[in-house]
Formats: structure tokens, C-alpha cells, sequence
């Protein structure tokens, strides 16, 4: 329970921790890229006023109001500098035909005018038979060409002079972008796994009072138990006394039967109390772990052979038919050692006894005189599959089955709950069928399921109410370490 707990909040604080830092690690991703997008932006604007700053201007041969731009002397000193900075510049005549450039392949990029950047994918033109040409995306090529652009519109009052495009490659932004992204997933990864570990000690930290409480609590309970039985075995060992050493004369007979029915009263009260107390110190020890449990081969047929007898005064009383059914195992089994082991399995005797002593008493306790009890004992082979190979486990399955009263649906899943008990009023009609109604203490079926667990076992309940409940108990012939 303790390791479960442990593990969800070391599960929470890993969880909690890796939002917050893909949080930050986002927001760390999209500044930087961002910040890179500005960066190149302003130099490419530079570059524009440079240029710009650069042009020759001169007037046309036959209209003094008229310009026009001198494209060798205006870009011939600027072809160096922007190719050190992997800058390419393009100059277009007022009516968009390409009149320069630093590339050696147009780009076939429509111009218009936009100073505030804007990133495009190139697209190439390609030769084809008979001179015709095709234009093909550079996302088919092994490298696809980015570019971040800005274009201008040069002129002079009204009169538009050309355009001036300035191109720079975006691979100076994707390339610390992926350097950025793969250094903060590493850092991020690392650092939930640091907080994984963190998380682990601190929440063990965080655990510990609580586990410490938990186990005084336990210790308490188990203290308390054990202490309770011997101010109780003393009582119920008087009270016999008492009723044994009790001689009713003519004159006392009266008397002295009131003495006897009190005492009587009073041994019952000490019985179902050290029953409880028994069944509380049983839970306790389980629950602490602190007891070792002896282990050894048991035969399970004859323990049932054994439990089933001690039964059958009780299964007369109530007039319930009590049968035991052994599965025998397939003639094909010739070992005579395997068939002298076929229902043994590894457990603790005195638990087993217990076990189906609990679970016989409670089907015998809700069956109505003229009911059967069968207790039925089989060994099945289990399938089990463990990275990807499938090996077989022998188990030994125990059903106990009756024509009881049954348990409504709804009270199922609770059974195994400690001192829960079915509502009596829900059950009233078909409870007074039974002999006797329930005084158990809620406990049985608690007891029954940690001795089954401590075995490594499963038990599960099926029943329609009013008409049978059958306990299926699984038990595995070895126990795993």
C-alpha cells in the first residue's frame, strides 16, 4: 500500500515537473527562433538602405524629368560585401524584369513590395525536351531551398526607378533552431529523470511518518489482541468451572438454573469475543508482515477430507446434504509419484484449514434445512506468457458451492470488506428460509482473501440470490520468491 503511494506521488511529482519544464522549454524555443527572425530581418533592411544609399541615379538621354538607375556603377562595390554575409541581391526594372543579380539562377519568385520579411520556398525552372519549361518545387529536391526576403520599391518622387530584392538563406535560422530544439529535449529529458529520481526519495521522505504511524497502529492492534486473549481465556475457563462444579438441589433448583443460563450467556459472550479477537490478531500479523509464515507441502484433498468431516455434525443438524468431489487427474498421468502429488501443494497447513473451514461454515450457515453443500477440488493448468513465451503453471481450483440464500449483486463487491455484513433487511424474506441467521463478525471472508493473497492465490464470488453462491478459490502449486 505504502509502495503504491509512493509510486503515485513520485508518478505526480515527475508529471507536474515535465509540463512546467516542456512549458519553459517551448516558450525558451519560440523566443529564440523568433529572436533569430528579427535578427535577420533587420539585416536584411540594413542592407536595403545601404544599397539604396548606394545607387547611381541618372537622368534618361532624351527627357531631363525622367531617371533611371546605373546598374553597373550602383552594384559593382556591393557584390563582395553581401556575399560575405550569404546576402543575395536581385535589381528588377519598374516593370519586374530581373536587370541583376548575385545568384546564379533566377528564382522565378513573383516581386511585390514587402519590407517587413516574409520567408519562401524556391521554386526552379527545368529544361525539358523541345524547349518547353516546367517549374518544379525545391520540396522534391534532396535539400529544399528556403529564402527570408525583403523587397523595396526605389523611386523618385512618383516615378518608380525599380525594385530591389534582398534575399538571405533561412537555414541560418532552421539550423540553431534544430541545435536549440535537440539541446533542450536533452536537458528537459534529463531533467525528469532527475526529478523521477528526486521525486522517489522525496516522496519515501514524505512517507515515512506516515508508514511509522501506520505501523505503531499495527503493532498497537496486535498488542491489543494479544493482550485481550488471556483476560478472556480466564473468563470462559471460570465460566466452565463455574457451570461444571454447579450442583442443583430440590430447594435450589430454581436459582440455581437462572445462575446457569446467565453463565451460559456469559460463555457464548466469551466465545464469539475470542473468536474476534482471534480474527483481528490473524489480520493484524498479516498486516504487519512481521510474522514468517512456515511453508511446506500439504496435501489438499486430504485437508478437505479432514475440514469436510469436522462439518458434517453441524451439515446433520441443519439436515444439508455435504459432499466432497475429487477431479481425478487423466488416465494418461502414469506417474505414480506425480499422482501421489496431485493435489499437493506448497502452504501453510494451519491457514488452509482455516480458509475453507470459514468458507464451508458460512455456505452451511445461509442454506436452508434440506440444501446441499459441495465442495469440489480439481487440478487445471494455466497459460502464462512472459516476453513472448508461453509456459504452463499448475494450479489447484477449490469451488464451493450452495443452495443458499444467496447475495444480492450489489453486496458483491464488498464481501471482502472487514465488518461489512449484507443488510439484513435486504435479505429478510429469503434469510428466513435459513435455520439461523448471520452473527458473524465480518471478518470471515476478510481472513479467507488475505490467506488466499498470502498464498499467492485468487478468490472470487458468484451467486444469484435466492437460489445458490458458489466461492471459487485458486490456489498456485508453488509459490513464486
Amino acid at each position: 500500500m505504502f509502495q503504491a503511494t509512493r509510486r503515485r506521488l513520485a508518478l505526480w511529482y515527475t508529471a507536474v515537473t515535465a509540463v512546467l519544464l516542456l512549458l519553459f522549454a517551448s516558450g525558451v524555443y519560440l523566443y529564440v527562433r523568433s529572436t533569430l527572425i528579427e535578427r535577420i530581418d533587420d539585416t536584411l533592411n540594413h542592407v536595403v538602405e545601404v544599397v539604396e544609399r548606394s545607387l547611381v541615379i541618372e537622368s534618361a538621354n532624351s527627357d531631363l524629368a525622367k531617371f533611371r538607375i546605373n546598374v553597373e556603377a550602383s552594384f559593382r562595390d556591393n557584390t563582395d560585401t553581401v556575399e560575405d554575409d550569404h546576402i543575395d541581391l536581385e535589381w528588377f526594372s519598374p516593370t519586374g524584369e530581373l536587370l541583376w543579380s548575385t545568384l546564379s539562377q533566377p528564382l522565378n519568385i513573383p516581386i511585390h513590395p514587402n519590407r517587413m520579411g516574409e520567408t519562401v520556398k524556391v521554386v526552379r525552372e527545368e529544361n525539358r525536351p523541345g524547349g518547353t519549361k516546367q517549374f518544379i518545387s525545391s520540396a522534391s529536391k534532396n535539400s529544399p531551398l528556403l529564402l527570408r526576403q525583403v523587397t523595396q520599391r526605389v523611386q523618385m518622387g512618383r516615378q518608380v526607378l525599380g525594385y530591389l530584392r534582398v534575399s538571405h538563406p533561412w537555414f541560418e535560422v532552421t539550423t540553431p533552431s534544430r541545435q536549440l530544439m535537440f539541446d533542450l529535449a536533452l536537458g528537459t529529458g534529463l531533467m525528469v529523470l532527475s526529478v523521477a529520481a528526486s521525486g522517489w526519495f522525496l516522496s519515501g521522505k514524505a512517507m515515512e511518518p506516515v508508514y511509522q504511524s501506520y505501523q505503531r497502529l499495527k503493532q498497537f492492534t496486535a498488542d491489543a489482541s494479544h493482550e485481550l486473549r488471556s483476560p478472556i481465556t480466564l473468563i470462559q475457563t471460570n465460566v466452565q468451572v463455574a457451570l461444571a462444579d454447579l450442583e442443583c438441589t430440590e430447594a435450589e433448583h430454581t436459582t440455581h438454573l437462572h445462575y446457569r443460563q446467565q453463565l451460559k450467556v456469559v460463555e457464548r459472550l466469551t466465545q464469539r469475543l475470542g473468536k474476534l479477537v482471534n480474527d483481528l490478531l490473524f489480520l493484524a500479523r498479516q498486516d504487519s508482515g512481521l510474522t514468517k509464515d512456515s511453508f511446506s507441502p500439504c496435501p489438499v484433498d486430504a485437508l478437505l477430507m479432514e475440514v469436510v468431516e469436522e462439518q458434517q455434525l453441524l451439515a446433520a443438524e441443519k439436515d444439508i446434504t455435504l459432499s466432497l468431489d475429487l477431479i481425478d487427474p487423466p488416465t494418461s498421468e502414469s506417474s505414480l509419484e506425480l499422482l501421489d502429488t496431485w493435489f499437493t501443494l506448497v502452504g501453510n497447513w494451519d491457514q488452509l484449514v482455516r480458509l475453507f473451514t470459514n468458507l464451508i461454515g458460512n455456505a452451511l450457515q445461509y442454506t436452508p434445512k434440506g440444501g446441499k453443500v459441495n465442495v469440489e477440488l480439481a487440478r487445471i493448468e494455466a497459460i502464462n506468457r512472459v516476453s513472448g513465451l508461453r509456459y504452463s503453471t499448475a494450479q489447484l481450483q477449490i469451488n464451493v458451492r450452495d443452495t443458499g440464500i444467496g447475495i444480492p449483486a450489489e453486496a458483491i463487491p464488498r464481501l471482502f470488506d472487514r465488518f461489512y455484513r449484507v443488510d439484513p433487511a435486504r435479505t429478510h424474506t429469503v434469510a428466513n428460509t435459513a435455520t439461523q441467521s448471520a452473527t458473524g463478525s465480518g471478518l470471515g471472508l476478510a481472513i479467507a482473501q488475505a490467506i488466499v493473497e498470502n498464498h499467492q492465490g485468487q478468490i472470487q464470488i458468484e451467486s444469484t440470490q435466492g437460489v445458490s453462491t458458489t466461492v471459487t478459490v485458486i490456489l498456485p502449486i508453488t509459490l513464486e520468491s
